[in-house]
């Protein structure tokens, strides 16, 4: 049985954008895996602390010294992320970057000698590969003809979850809510249908 990893980052929780287009995402990755198991780890509400000073010791030191506070935290979430067959992770974008609760769980899980190794190569991931799909929300535009603004969310997720492992990223985003409703639609619309396009594309009869 297949697991579905849901993040969901945003503070608005259900009522945010990311939420909504993490779950067409969901959606269709349970029309190809309708008995998958979706994990729900919630984050934008402020419920995962950040690093303490024991967590902070260990990363500098040969082995993990410590097992409370962070690290029994740290734990879990890779646990969460290790069982998962696919990860979906739903996010706005604040001040061109990830919010920073999303940052707070990628400090959990990026993790020296647990989720990553160093060594003459520099840092080299140990999770194993899976699909991770990202939905961002932004009020901007940060791509495509009408960009106003810098992305440094989109580079920043390929290069810490490559550094553990996660290659097999794919973008999805709504832009521009804050230019109203109407434009909030179009770009709903647009994204949506590059959903399906994907997915019917991905899950296609060979």
């Amino acid at each position: 049985m297949k697991t579905i990893l849901h993040v969901s980052c945003s503070p608005r929780g259900q009522a945010a954008e990311s939420y909504r287009l993490s779950q067409a995402i969901i959606g269709f990755l349970l029309k190809k895996e309708p008995e998958a198991i979706v994990v729900e780890r919630v984050i934008g509400n402020g419920m995962i602390a950040h690093v303490d000073e024991a967590y902070a010791i260990s990363q500098a030191s040969s082995a993990d010294v410590s097992t409370e506070g962070s690290m029994v935290q740290s734990e879990e979430l890779i646990r969460e992320l290790e069982a998962a067959d696919f990860v979906v992770i739903g996010t706005p974008m604040h001040n061109l970057m990830v919010p920073s609760a999303l940052k707070a769980w990628i400090d959990h899980v990026v993790r020296a000698r647990r989720t990553f190794t160093i060594g003459p190569a520099g840092k080299v991931g140990t999770l194993r590969d899976r699909p991770v799909y990202i939905a961002i929300a932004s009020g901007g535009r940060f791509s495509g003809e009408r960009a106003r603004q810098p992305d440094f969310l989109t580079p920043y997720l390929k290069a810490i979850l490559a550094m553990i492992g996660l290659h097999d990223l794919t973008f999805f985003s709504v832009q521009g809510t804050v230019a109203g409703p109407d434009a909030t639609d179009e770009t709903r619309r647009v994204t949506f249908r590059a959903l399906e396009e994907h997915f019917s594309s991905l899950f296609a009869p060979s």
